[in-house]
């Protein structure tokens, strides 16, 4: 049996970890940046990535439907997509200024020029570094909203407002501190667009840790689609020309 003593001290004991718990500092803006930069392999490492080439397959329709995926991405800030299936590529690229793309299987064969609304996706994807790292010199402004959980796991939240003014949220895992999960949302053609992407399986390329599971689709929605990555190489030598819009000879 439990002496009136011991019972007293073990309250006391539990009182003070409370107290401890609530007194815990929460951590800054600024402090969860430099653990996500340091956790994807630090400053300087990040910087010297300056262009990466993925492959792998992007499966749809819940993973019936497997298509061969290629992204090539260079700083500062172009990208390019295709995804190949039954001898047809569709295609859709930025060069830091201009979206355009090209759709074969909505029986389109020739490159279109994209709104500006419809290439806010690939602008934030060709971002090698993502929406936090330097977010002061990108215009955005970002806010810590503590913690939600994400799958079971109490991920520190925070909020990015962009230069353009859309929103993308930002869930760190709580022990690596790397992105679980993004939430954007913006405006599309008039309409507001709420966009849910989980990552993870990263992987360190050049020395900087890079998803290669990268799944996403509308908020909420059932139409999820998921990029599987099996082989990155970094610092590639890219003509600039791949991600300009075709000009006609």
């Amino acid at each position: 049996m439990y002496s009136r003593l011991t019972i007293v001290f073990i309250a006391c004991a539990l009182t003070a970890s409370a107290v401890c718990a609530q007194n815990k500092p929460q951590l800054t803006v600024d402090e969860l940046v430099a653990k996500n930069v340091t956790a994807k392999g630090g400053a300087d490492v990040l910087r010297a990535l300056q262009s990466v080439r993925l492959t792998g397959k992007l499966l749809v329709n819940e993973g019936q439907i497997q298509l061969a995926y290629l992204e090539t991405k260079k700083r500062p800030g172009a990208i390019r997509d295709e995804v190949t299936l039954q001898g047809m590529t569709a295609i859709q690229a930025y060069d830091g200024a201009q979206g355009w793309k090209v759709s074969p299987f909505q029986g389109r064969k020739d490159p279109e020029k994209m709104s500006a609304d419809d290439t806010k996706s690939l602008m934030e994807d060709a971002d090698i570094d993502g929406p936090l790292v330097d977010w002061k010199a990108k215009g955005s402004t970002v806010e810590y909203l503590g913690t939600e959980d994400v799958d079971g796991t109490p991920a520190h939240k925070l909020k990015v407002v962009r230069k353009n003014g859309d929103v993308t949220f930002v869930y760190l895992d709580p022990d690596a501190f790397l992105e679980i999960r993004k939430i954007s949302q913006r405006v599309e053609q008039g309409a507001q667009v709420e966009v849910e992407t989980d990552v993870g399986d990263y992987e360190k390329v050049a020395g900087v840790y890079l998803p290669f599971s990268i799944e996403s689709g509308r908020k909420g929605g059932p139409d999820k689609q998921k990029i599987v990555i099996d082989k990155a190489e970094p610092n590639v030598s890219i003509d600039d020309t791949i991600f300009k819009f075709p000009t006609s000879k």
